[in-house]
């Protein structure tokens, strides 16, 4: 849900320092990346290991402190932010950000962060309800600064009162709601192929491929949390089923995953082809096991069900994908106009690193007129958001 946001976490010294461990854990299963900033109060009751093993990034304290990466300093983290969160925000820490006072690392990367502010106090009640620290919180709400204010209850010095943080689910589902992306695909179904298929040999033996079925997932994920309602098409695959898609049909030859497309295409708005089945087939499969030193056998070509869909599609969308080991942007436009595409997305799939069964990619974007939108080397599912970003664009 979070893939590829980057969320800066600041964590002032308070007891309820522990909660922030939970955000933490949290958003990492949610996907996104975390960075942690803390005051040196807050050391004092959860120390920055914890933290560290947790978001998986090294924890920031001094800003004063020699940089050991370059990219681990305050005006870094500030651009880097998605979303900026502090939590617990004493009243010490909310009154510096209303005064504009910079003097440790948490202050000075808030004050230098045009990102999105979410503030959760956590304090004594009459520190909450003194009229300074009230003041201060308007002042920062009306420079638009979001607050998931504190809820009433025992605090930590026996008191029972407004003061005591919100709950860590109550503070990642703001950020949640914050970073989703916009509805944008609401009232859309889009038909998405996935994985591998395969073809008899024999009673025993088959041809298959190494597509693991990660793209197609991170694909129907995306349309889904996008408002999408998603046909999930698949063969053979090494992942679980996508989140949130509405219909599954499960298929394990190349002709039965184009007989259920072709079921499905009156339904669709939007087709993606990121299956890779198998483009031939045996001309006379073997009932029982083939034995023998030799074996010859007669290939013929299967059915093309990005070409077939694309000839019939009827003004609706087309994405395909172009997985090549040479000559990729040649194949890939040459593709493009063989299928009726509206946009390719072709990998080099030489490479180790990226495409069949790991869960990053790189890959070039090419739309009917030429226009290439390079990824870089992403996560599947930060590849997945920039393809349904570009069909918006269609």
């Amino acid at each position: 849900m979070l893939y590829g946001k980057n969320v800066v976490l600041g964590v002032s010294g308070g007891i309820a320092v522990y909660k922030a461990c939970e955000i933490v854990s949290r958003l990492k299963k949610l996907g996104a990346n975390v960075d942690v900033i803390m005051t040196d109060h807050a050391t004092e009751f959860v120390t920055p290991l914890t933290f560290q093993t947790l978001a998986k990034s090294a924890v920031v304290l001094n800003p004063f402190e020699p940089v050991k990466e370059y990219d681990i300093n305050h005006i870094s983290l500030a651009k880097k932010a998605d979303v900026f969160v502090v939590a617990p925000a004493t009243a010490n820490v909310i009154a510096k950000f209303a005064q504009g006072i910079a003097d440790d690392m948490l202050s000075t990367t808030y004050l230098a962060s045009t990102a999105h502010k979410i503030v959760c106090p956590a304090m004594n009640v009459n520190m909450y309800e003194d009229v300074t620290t009230q003041e201060n919180m308007k002042v920062l709400r009306q420079r638009g600064v979001e607050f998931v204010d504190a809820t009433i209850g025992m605090l930590a010095c026996g008191d029972v009162g407004k003061g005591r943080m919100a709950e860590p689910i109550d503070i990642v589902e703001a950020i949640v709601n914050y970073l989703t992306p916009q509805q944008d695909f609401d009232g859309k179904t889009v038909l998405i192929t996935s994985g591998g298929t395969e073809e008899n040999i024999d009673g025993v033996r088959v041809i298959a491929n190494r597509s693991s079925g990660k793209m197609g997932k991170a694909l129907a994920e995306a349309v889904a949390d996008r408002g999408g309602k998603v046909l999930f098409v698949h063969g053979n695959t090494s992942v679980p089923m996508p989140k949130g898609i509405a219909e599954e049909y499960a298929v394990k030859t190349t002709n039965e995953m184009l007989k259920a497309c072709e079921d499905l295409k009156d339904q669709a708005d939007v087709f993606i082809f990121a299956a890779a089945p198998a483009d031939y087939k045996l001309k006379n499969p073997h009932k029982n096991k083939l034995k023998g030193d030799e074996i010859t056998l007669e290939f013929v070509k299967n059915p093309d069900i990005a070409r077939t869909i694309g000839k019939a599609k009827d003004g609706k969308i087309s994405v395909i994908f172009c997985a090549e080991t040479e000559n990729l942007a040649e194949s890939a436009k040459k593709k493009l106009v063989l299928k009726n595409a509206d946009l390719v997305v072709a990998n080099d799939v030489s490479r180790s690193d990226i495409g069949f069964g790991t869960d990053e990619n790189e890959a070039t974007i090419i739309d009917k007129n030429g226009k290439a939108v390079e990824s870089g080397k992403v996560s599947k599912r930060v590849l997945a958001d920039l393809i349904l970003d570009n069909i918006l664009l269609i």
